[in-house]
C-alpha cells in the first residue's frame, strides 16, 4: 500500500486522535463531576475533540465515498468517533479492509488523493 496516502494517512491521525480526544474528555468529566476539578479542562478537551471529530468526519465520509462503501458502512465508521475506544477499532477493521482490497486487486492504492 502507498504509504504516502494523504487521505489515508488523515484517516489514521484523525482516528486516534479523535479516540484519544474522547477518552481525555471522559477522564475531564469524571474529574470535574467526580472530585470538583475545575471545569476548564472539560471546556478545552471538549472542544479540541469537537474540532477533531468534525475533521475525522469530513474524512471518513470522504474516504467511504472513494472506496465504494455502502451508506450504512460510512455511518458506523463516523460513529464510531463517539464510543470511546471504538474509533481505535474502526481504524483497524478499516486498514485490514483497505489492505486486502489492495492485495486482491493488486495495486499500490485504491485511494487515489
Amino acid at each position: 500500500m502507498n504509504k504516502s496516502n494523504r487521505l489515508l494517512t488523515a484517516y489514521r491521525v484523525l482516528a486516534y486522535v479523535t479516540g484519544v480526544g474522547l477518552l481525555l474528555l471522559c477522564a475531564s468529566c469524571i474529574a470535574w463531576y467526580g472530585f470538583g476539578v475545575a471545569q476548564i479542562a472539560v471546556a478545552i478537551v471538549g472542544t479540541i475533540h469537537g474540532w477533531a471529530f468534525m475533521a475525522y468526519v469530513v474524512v471518513a465520509f470522504t474516504l467511504g465515498n472513494k472506496m465504494g462503501w455502502p451508506i450504512g458502512r460510512m455511518v458506523f465508521v463516523i460513529l464510531a468517533g463517539t464510543i470511546p475506544t471504538c474509533s481505535f477499532i474502526a481504524e483497524r477493521k478499516v486498514m485490514e479492509e483497505i489492505r486486502a482490497q489492495t492485495a486482491d486487486a493488486g495495486t499500490e492504492s485504491l485511494v487515489q488523493v
